[in-house]
């Protein structure tokens, strides 16, 4: 598995296959480093995008691997690599947040990453917001 930083060249994939995110605020993700593309033998399989929390706090906000890439461990080995790149730009924390109703909550559990709320937005199921502290 490769995981490289985005580039505009990239916008056209994600753009196709990330319907979360206005194509203008993804090339402005893109250019701030804030997307990662995941690559099995130069196979696009998945990408990470981030933001921040409060504009401070690193906060994933999609982790995303096509279905027949998911359950091989993958995810971790993404989720591990960006914390460690948060970690060499002196953060100290990252958040996240899944659907109450996805299996994903438990994925970032086993990860260290523990609840501190949530919210539901109208219509919508509950959203868990999650924390990992670093060492």
């Amino acid at each position: 598995m490769q995981i490289r930083l985005a580039v505009t060249k990239d916008s056209q994939f994600l753009d196709q296959n990330d319907p979360h995110i206005e194509k203008q605020e993804l090339l402005n993700s893109i250019h701030l480093n804030r997307v990662y593309i995941i690559e099995e033998n130069r196979q696009k399989i998945g990408w990470l995008r981030y933001n921040y929390f409060w504009d401070s706090i690193p906060f994933m906000t999609m982790l995303y691997f096509f279905e027949e890439y998911r359950g091989q461990g993958y995810g971790r080995q993404a989720v591990e690599f960006w914390e460690s790149e948060m970690q060499e730009f002196d953060y100290k924390r990252v958040m996240t947040s899944t659907v109450s109703t996805e299996f994903a909550q438990h994925f970032y559990h086993k990860l260290g990453y523990v609840p501190i709320g949530g919210f539901t937005p109208l219509g919508e199921p509950y959203e868990i917001m999650l924390e990992k502290v670093f060492g």
